[in-house]
């Protein structure tokens, strides 16, 4: 099981949330910080603990940056993401709100190419959706679906270009998932194509205040 976490909580408000994924850290693919929408203007110490705990138990940390859909300028992204890496020692980076659409690979591209050179890996893309087929080259995994449980059973639709990619590249973000469901969640993701996945039980407007209910079962 590939488990990319998401906790979207500040470990004062959770510290049980914490301390539940930090035992369990060696078993996530990623584990995704997020202090402030982004790293915030100044060190949390409360995330820096967290973040140490986290690699010491053998987890890769993310620091969560938003792209907003290519309109954020590069140089601003780039900083939030040495932030990371100089505050809490992140290893990669989670870039939200990618575009999709082939007209705005080149500048994806260029975007990861300049957070790789600033020694962040892996680099993960949420574009949440199916982007054009060049965009699961360019990161080390792609979000191809973020969205609701219910969309996820009833409107879902893959590509036939992703039949020829391998699964470890791409990942499903599903929230408002009922909690008996999420074993079928994770089988589900894997049947579709993704390796990595993070079901959810909670719902807008931050899914990721909790733990996937999977993270459990993974300690088993």
């Amino acid at each position: 099981m590939s488990l990319l976490i998401p906790l979207y909580v500040h470990p004062a408000d959770d510290p049980g949330a914490w301390h539940r994924l930090i035992t369990a850290a060696r078993r996530t693919w990623a584990v995704i910080l997020n202090p402030a929408s982004g790293p915030g203007e100044e060190p949390d110490p409360a995330y820096a603990a967290a973040a140490e705990a986290l690699r010491a138990r053998g987890a890769r940390v993310l620091g969560y940056v938003d792209s907003g859909y290519g309109r954020r300028p590069e140089d601003t992204v780039t900083a939030e993401v040495a932030r990371y890496r100089e505050w809490y020692a992140a290893d990669g980076c989670f870039l939200d709100q990618v575009t999709s659409g082939a007209a705005e690979l080149p500048a994806c591209r260029r975007l990861v190419r300049r957070i790789r050179r600033l020694g962040a890996s892996p680099v993960v893309i949420n574009p949440g959706v199916h982007p054009a087929p060049g965009y699961a080259r360019a990161a080390d995994l792609t979000v191809t679906f973020e969205g609701h449980w219910s969309t996820y059973v009833s409107a879902f639709s893959r590509p036939d270009w992703t039949v020829r990619q391998a699964p470890e590249r791409f990942c499903h973000l599903v929230y408002g998932v009922p909690e008996a469901l999420v074993p079928l969640a994770v089988r589900t993701a894997r049947t579709r194509g993704a390796a990595v996945t993070g079901p959810v039980t909670g719902d807008l407007p931050n899914p990721w205040a909790g733990l996937t209910p999977a993270l459990a079962g993974a300690e088993r």
